[in-house]
């Protein structure tokens, strides 16, 4: 049996002594790295959890992050990721649904985790960066010595990240071993010969992500190559970064490398090393393209992917590329672009369509996605799954509720998100979770919450509310009760009282109305 530890555990004896990863000046090789994993694992199992078992990581990209997920997968449990951004009601229902063991959290914000211990099974908290009460510090919790790595299944769940649907309720995505090693090992293979033992991959991505974890960071165990995690993204600093650490790959979503683009010395920069760069997340906007590579002679390419598709599923390569196009799917994965009938939508000549020129009702359909690295399902949710998936030729399709069309030569395109989704720099926001803490507020009759256009993200979120009679609130009062209740990319950085909202007949908000209000 091969999987993703099988996979670096091959990497970690050819190359003992080779920089895995390089963070704030310091080095640890493949042999540390891994030998701490062990300990990690071992330590594990000196609480009681082992196979099966949740833990969750509420860090930023951080050496840790990289410890303890391996640890938790070489001692068979499975990695619940937590958003570091998230606050204490946030991750409430995360650390619940999953039933989650063990907490590894940055000492900042072992507070939320204590907040909400008693609703959950947590029975161990590991604090990084600092001793707190309540949480024993990382380097105390690793054992002396290393645990030998449990055998796994394919099929058995490695990872459970938490996305929402269009109800905003988070649900925990079920990623196999076989999800992962797939994934990593066909990404690997997109840049020009692959991700080498020479390769420095900067992780500006966030490791809460699929995107950050599943692409960067295991694309660099799994390679051999040196990760450099970012804990938080600043302009300057990965610019900085990319030059003198002669970066040779990054992957980013379009909000920063329009920062990069921006940036006020952008011109004065050199990436002389840099060899491949990758663009998901969200749409990235022509321009964006444009500027990078005239600035810094580097082909910027598209890609997709979804959480439950761990994540990639399309990739635009050096050597194959269309502007404007997501690309083409990942070797080994279908997909398709269908009615609401399930019928193929017919292809059109070559992409990408002028939309005055063309119907685009005509063209476009749901993208759909087999293969190994869709996920075994949502956890625990049978209706949820039962919409997600259609059984059609023997095969089982997941729904990505994207709506695009497809070429002639395979290259795919995508016209719309989801009904609702705010896409905010890469970050899915979905309005329904807004909504609900808005409504919590004393002043609030009524809300809605959209996305409008924002030059920097893509979009942001714009929040319209119908105040109580004597409301004493403000617009910046609702933004900063937001700000404190959830994570600073959800918050609505635009809030307009209005006397009422557009409805149906039937009482549903007409969001339409609201974001066409906007543009």
């Amino acid at each position: 049996m091969t999987n993703l530890v099988t996979d670096v555990a091959e990497t970690v004896e050819a190359n003992p002594y080779s920089a895995a990863i390089s963070y704030d000046g310091n080095e640890q090789t493949y042999e540390d790295f891994w030998e701490r994993a062990g300990q990690f694992a071992q330590a594990l199992a000196s609480c009681g959890i082992g196979e099966g078992d949740r833990v969750g990581i509420y860090l930023p990209n951080l050496p840790q992050f990289v410890t303890a997920f391996y640890g938790t997968l070489r001692a068979g449990g499975i990695i619940v990721p937590m958003n570091p951004q998230y606050k204490a009601r946030e991750i409430r229902h995360m650390l619940g649904d999953s039933g989650a063991k063990a907490v590894v959290s940055l000492a900042d914000l072992v507070p939320n985790v204590l907040e909400v211990q008693d609703n959950t099974d947590v029975e161990q908290i590991v604090s990084v960066g600092a001793d707190v009460d309540g949480a024993t510090a990382f380097d105390d919790f690793l054992a002396e010595e290393t645990k030998e790595t449990v055998d796994r299944a394919n099929d058995d769940v490695a990872v459970q990240p938490y996305t929402s649907g269009t109800t905003g309720t988070p649900k925990g995505v079920l990623l196999t071993h076989h999800n992962l090693a797939f994934t990593t090992r066909a990404n690997a293979s997109v840049p020009p010969g692959g991700f080498q033992v020479s390769d420095r991959l900067i992780g500006t991505l966030p490791l809460f992500h699929i995107y950050g974890m599943s692409v960067v960071m295991n694309g660099a165990m799994y390679s051999g190559g040196t990760y450099y995690p970012v804990p938080k993204w600043d302009s300057s600093t990965v610019m900085d970064q990319l030059q003198d650490d002669e970066i040779t790959i990054m992957f980013a979503v379009p909000a920063m490398f329009n920062d990069m683009i921006n940036h006020p010395d952008a011109a004065e920069y050199e990436f002389e090393a840099l060899r491949f760069a990758n663009s998901g997340g969200s749409s990235l906007p022509f321009e964006v393209l444009e500027r990078f590579e005239e600035l810094w002679g580097v082909q910027l390419n598209e890609g997709y992917g979804l959480t439950e598709t761990s994540p990639v599923t399309h990739a635009n390569t050096n050597d194959a590329r269309r502007k404007g196009s997501i690309g083409q799917p990942l070797e080994g994965v279908d997909a398709k672009i269908v009615d609401d009938n399930f019928e193929e939508v017919t292809r059109v000549e070559r992409g990408p369509i002028v939309e005055e020129e063309a119907d685009l009702q005509d063209i476009t359909g749901e993208l759909v996605i087999c293969g190994p690295n869709v996920m075994k399902g949502y956890y625990g949710l049978l209706e949820a799954n039962e919409e997600a998936f259609t059984e059609s030729d023997g095969k089982r399709w997941f729904h990505t509720g994207d709506i695009g069309y497809w070429d002639e030569n395979n290259f795919f395109y995508i016209v719309d998100r989801e009904k609702h989704m705010i896409i905010t720099g890469g970050y899915n926001v979905y309005p329904h979770e807004v909504e609900e803490l808005l409504f919590e507020h004393k002043d609030v009759i009524d809300a809605a919450v959209v996305g409008v256009p924002d030059e920097r993200r893509g979009e942001t979120v714009k929040a319209f509310i119908v105040p109580t009679p004597n409301a004493d609130a403000t617009p910046e009062d609702i933004k900063q009760y937001c700000l404190t209740n959830l994570a600073e990319y959800k918050h609505p950085r635009q809030v307009e009282f209005v006397q009422e909202l557009p409805r149906t007949t039937t009482g549903k908000v007409q969001k339409f109305e609201l974001r066409n209000e906007e543009e």
